[in-house]
């Protein structure tokens, strides 16, 4: 009976893993609002009812599938990125994992698109949007209040300020990527800028 109870358990987290990253590759494409649980039936290639059995509503997928791209950015920005030495060499890799990410996300980044899609409204999603972005931008000041501590960066450095122009430079390099098609690595070189001007 357990064994049965837990071959049921994986096969149910197996189809709802499935349905996420269906749907997180449409939200690339057409954003939160062209979630429903009929489109992301119809792409799964399954029923809506078995959709509908594991997502009780259009809102709880997407919750689900925030928190699933989120944990992909954090594993793919952050777990790298802490290999990396505290101190500057750590906040260099973030910065650079980060740019790497905007720029290789198929259809952009869900989270971008996400906070520009819920800025303006109430509700779960946009309070998981606000959640996910004070994490990212707290996360950001830790790393440069360690260059501080390791006497790389100046004692006097607004880690607060040099994060919110860390997230400014990762916005224009999406929008730069994504709309204009610009290859050009402005961002990396904004980031050294910006480094330099708080260097010891």
């Amino acid at each position: 009976m357990q064994t049965e109870h837990r071959a049921a358990t994986a096969k149910g987290a197996a189809t709802r893993s499935h349905i996420v990253e269906r749907a997180l590759e449409m939200v690339r494409v057409a954003g939160f609002d062209g979630l429903s649980i009929g489109s992301v039936a119809e792409t799964a290639a399954m029923s809506k009812s078995g959709v509908f059995a594991h997502f009780g509503s259009r809102e709880e997928l997407q919750l689900a599938v925030l928190d699933a791209a989120a944990e992909r950015f954090t594993r793919e920005v952050f777990v790298p990125a802490l290999r990396a030495p505290r101190g500057l060499a750590r906040l260099r890799a973030i910065a650079a994992h980060w740019l790497d990410w905007l720029r290789m996300s198929e259809g952009g980044c869900p989270m971008v698109g996400a906070a520009v899609e819920f800025d303006d409204r109430q509700g779960p999603v946009r309070e998981r949007v606000v959640f996910y972005e004070e994490r990212l931008r707290a996360e950001l000041v830790r790393a440069v209040r360690m260059a501080i501590e390791t006497g790389e960066l100046r004692a006097d450095t607004d880690a607060e300020q040099v994060a919110f122009e860390l997230f400014a430079i990762a916005l224009a390099t999406h929008h730069d990527h994504r709309l204009l098609g610009d290859p050009t690595p402005r961002g990396d070189r904004a980031v050294e800028r910006l480094i330099d001007s708080f260097r010891i």
